[in-house]
Formats: C-alpha cells, sequence, structure tokens
C-alpha cells in the first residue's frame, strides 16, 4: 500500500504554519476530524473516473432512440445486452457483456454548453465562476475537483498518493481550471503521471533520478543536505512551504511501490492486449504528431495504470481520454464514421476490460468506476453528419463500488432531448462518489479567507446501489 502511518498532529501543526496548504490550521483539523469520523463509514476504497473529453453521443451509445425519426436516431442499431432490458449501441459488443455489472443514467443535466465550462462543473460539481465560456487564457481554479477535496479530508491518513491523473491534463491551450487543488492550494493537486508513447512508458511528474544515479545515491545525498540544513534556520513560510514539497517529493522518489505500479512489463502481454495494445507505427492508420501527442496508442493502457495504481493502494484516479478539441468525442462532423471506426471500438475494449479486470481481482466491489464526458450530443444529426453539443440530456455509466448491475436509472424523452423521470446534475453525481467513500456530501470545507463552501450540494444517488450497501 502507498500509504505512511507517520503523519501526526505535531505534522500538520508544522505544514500549517509553513502555510503549505493556504489553510487555517482549524481547517486541518477540520479536515482530521471529518476524515476520522467517516473512515469507518466508507463503502468504497478507490474511485476511477474515466473523462471522455469531447463528449460521447449517447444517443450511439447507452440512450438509443431505433423509433425515432432518422434524423434523429441515426445509423446504429440497439443491442442485447448481459442485463435484461437494457440495449446498447452494436458497436459496444464487449461492452454490451458485462452491462449486468453496470448502472446507467440516463437523465444527466446541466446548462453549460461549452467544453471548459462542462468541464468544470462535471469534474468539481460546480458552475465555473466564469460562466459558461471557454478558458483560451489561464485563470485560477477556484473550487476543487472531486478527488482532491478528498485528498484534503484524507490528509489525516497520510497517504503517499491520495489523488493521480493520467496521462495529462487536458486541453489544446491551457489547463482547464477544473484538475487541481482550487482554493485548497495545489499541495492537494492530483500526482500528474505522463506517458511517453513511444516508450511505452509512464512516469510520475519528474520522480525519476538524475541520470547515471541510482534512488539509494539521490537519498545519502538528501540525508547530507538535511544535515546541512539542520544547521540553518529556515524562518520564513516561503523556506518551510518548500521543504514540506521537497520532502513529498523525496519521500515519492523513493516509493518502489509507485515505480511498480507503473511499469507495464509486469503484466502479461495478454492482459495488455485484452486492454487494447495498439503499436505506434499506425493508429488506425493515423501517424500524425497530433495522433502521438494525445497518446492514442495507449489509451487502453492508461485504464491498466489505473487498475494497478488502485491495487497499490492510490484511491482516487482520474484518466483522461483526448484533450485536443477537433481530435476527440467532439464530432461535429462525421459523426458514425469517428464512432464506429475508431472511438467505440478502443472504448468498447479499455473499458469492458477495466472493469472485468478489477472484478476477477476481487477489487470491483470496493471500486466505483465511473465514466462520463462534459455532455452528450444533440438528438438532430447536423449537415455534415455530425452531432452538436447537448448537455441537456446524457447518459453516464457507473460500475462497481456496490451498484445495482444492470440498473438503468432516469430516463429521456423519445428524442433524447430532455431528463423524462430522475433528472440528475452533476452534483448529484460528486455527492454519490463521496457517499460512496463515507464522506457526507454536506461537509463544509473553506477557501484562503476562510468562507465555508458545501463540498456538494447534490443528492447521492442512493436508489443505484443494493439496500443493505
Amino acid at each position: 500500500m502507498i500509504e505512511t502511518l507517520t503523519h501526526t498532529r505535531r505534522q500538520l501543526l508544522r505544514a500549517s504554519a509553513g502555510g503549505g496548504f493556504g489553510l487555517s490550521l482549524s481547517g486541518l483539523w477540520r479536515a482530521q476530524a471529518v476524515a476520522e469520523t467517516n473512515a469507518a463509514a466508507a463503502k468504497i476504497r478507490a474511485c476511477v473516473v474515466v473523462f471522455y473529453y469531447g463528449g460521447p453521443s449517447h444517443l450511439d451509445t447507452y440512450d438509443l432512440k431505433p423509433n425515432a425519426p432518422a434524423d434523429v436516431r441515426g445509423e446504429f442499431q440497439p443491442i442485447a445486452s448481459s442485463a435484461p432490458g437494457v440495449m446498447v449501441s452494436e458497436h459496444l459488443p464487449r461492452m454490451a457483456k458485462v452491462m449486468h455489472k453496470v448502472a446507467v443514467v440516463r437523465s444527466v443535466n446541466h446548462q453549460n454548453r461549452l467544453h471548459d465550462s462542462a468541464s468544470t462543473e462535471m469534474l468539481t460539481g460546480r458552475q465555473s465562476p466564469q460562466g459558461d465560456r471557454e478558458e483560451f487564457a489561464p485563470i485560477p481554479q477556484f473550487y476543487p475537483c472531486v478527488g482532491s477535496t478528498c485528498s484534503y479530508l484524507w490528509h489525516a491518513r497520510g497517504l503517499d498518493v491520495p489523488h493521480a491523473q493520467l496521462p495529462f491534463m487536458f486541453h489544446n491551450v491551457v489547463d482547464v481550471p477544473c484538475q487541481g487543488g482550487g482554493f485548497l492550494g495545489s499541495a492537494f493537486d492530483p500526482l500528474q503521471i505522463s506517458v511517453d508513447v513511444e516508450k511505452r512508458a509512464y512516469r510520475a511528474g519528474s520522480l525519476t533520478p538524475p541520470d547515471g544515479r541510482t534512488f539509494a545515491s539521490v537519498d545519502d545525498r538528501r540525508r547530507l543536505l538535511s544535515v546541512l540544513e539542520s544547521e540553518l534556520a529556515a524562518n520564513t513560510s516561503a523556506e518551510r512551504r518548500w521543504r514540506l514539497f521537497y520532502d513529498k517529493a523525496y519521500s515519492l522518489l523513493g516509493s518502489e511501490t509507485l515505480r511498480r505500479a507503473l511499469d507495464l512489463s509486469a503484466e502479461t502481454q495478454a492482459t495488455r492486449d485484452r486492454y487494447g495494445f495498439k503499436p505506434a507505427e499506425a493508429i488506425n492508420g493515423d501517424t500524425s504528431q497530433s495522433a502521438m501527442a494525445e497518446g492514442r496508442p495507449m489509451r487502453g493502457q492508461n485504464l491498466l495504470i489505473a487498475r494497478r495504481l488502485v491495487e497499490a493502494g492510490v484511491p482516487f484516479v482520474n484518466v483522461f481520454d483526448f484533450r485536443q478539441q477537433g481530435q476527440n468525442w467532439d464530432a461535429h462532423a462525421n459523426n458514425f464514421f469517428h464512432h464506429k471506426n475508431y472511438l467505440l471500438p478502443q472504448t468498447d475494449q479499455s473499458l469492458s476490460a477495466l472493469i472485468e479486470d478489477l472484478d476477477q481481482r476481487g477489487l470491483l466491489d470496493s471500486t466505483l468506476v465511473v465514466a462520463m464526458g462534459e455532455f452528450g450530443r444533440t438528438p438532430r444529426i447536423n449537415a455534415n453528419a455530425g452531432r452538436d453539443h447537448w448537455p441537456d440530456c446524457y447518459s453516464v455509466l457507473l460500475a462497481g463500488g456496490g451498484v445495482k448491475g444492470g440498473c438503468v436509472y432516469g430516463s429521456s424523452d423519445r428524442l433524447g432531448a430532455y431528463p423524462e423521470t430522475n433528472p440528475v446534475s452533476p452534483a448529484d453525481l460528486t455527492a454519490t462518489i463521496f457517499w460512496r467513500f463515507g464522506i457526507d456530501p454536506m461537509t463544509e470545507i473553506h477557501d484562503a479567507i476562510g468562507r465555508p463552501h458545501r463540498i456538494s450540494d447534490g443528492r447521492p444517488i442512493r436508489e443505484l446501489f443494493g439496500a443493505t450497501i
């Protein structure tokens, strides 16, 4: 397990005094109290959020409308799944076989029609302070993402890596302000894991030793530096804050567990192939630099890394599927060609593999998998054979973590345009994740000037889970 038991109240005091978290000492005490209270109530040990940036079409995946007019129903046919009465797209045959372990929410909705604002609401459960707009210039993040909020509330547990994300922070121009700690401070940003597509290798930030040095030799140099620093009084908050991050980096640098988790050579080729291993020289014929930058050959392997991180004890993992507009699920043109030939086959293979793999390893009951985009697509097909942005109603999948498999919650109208029953907000989804971790969604956290904020204004979707869970 990537977890230490050495974080004490004294260490919390030093961290607060150093200003490393951008919060008051009382805020850290509250976080510790909440973590201790909720530890026994936790219903899951981990959550994997797979985020399909660009907006998958709900009408062509998990909420098909075969009786709708042709300009709504599109080209794809529904097929039966392993869950009685639950139909999915014909281009999701592997997912069809595991739907008895999956719940579909068909009534998710919000009001953000642009990628960045919609992503912000889905990943934080809050409307962006900037409103419904794209972020083409850097702006600070205000509300923390769900994983960062959990990291803050779990601080007393002493987890080395409470929250990780891979293989990049998504966006083509600037990082969308919804993937980090926000007002909680950068100490609660996720550990960023990147992928080298050509080498087929993953790395955690810059946590590799300098060329020609081993981890042991680096640790020897650190101890020498500590001796020298002990002769100097680090009295400024900046120095103490720097030392806090420095010590954390060294802790991770020497983590054999983390290095093993990121080493795919430990997996059999059969397992890697099950997730979808693509050759570097051709990704459906696309050898462009943009395809390599997107990490497309490693889309399936990203989910395999997520499973390995869960096994290693990382409780919250975000996997971002694509990052650039126009080269992802944002199918304004040729929607059916791209879904049929590229988008759905890889997703079908990798997501079903993750669910089956977690189940076979006895991890599915304790791991909640959430698969979602920032919105769905328009019911009406446009003049370019595409579908445009549609946040008014779309689908999200949940698997594991006590989910009632084969369950469908909520419904859309006959055109898939608006919720007909049981509308669900992004806040409801975040509340559900918190609740499954044993965290009360009404828990308050405080920003840098002490203002209280509930971690979620939503309601957990308890109906998705068994009565005894």
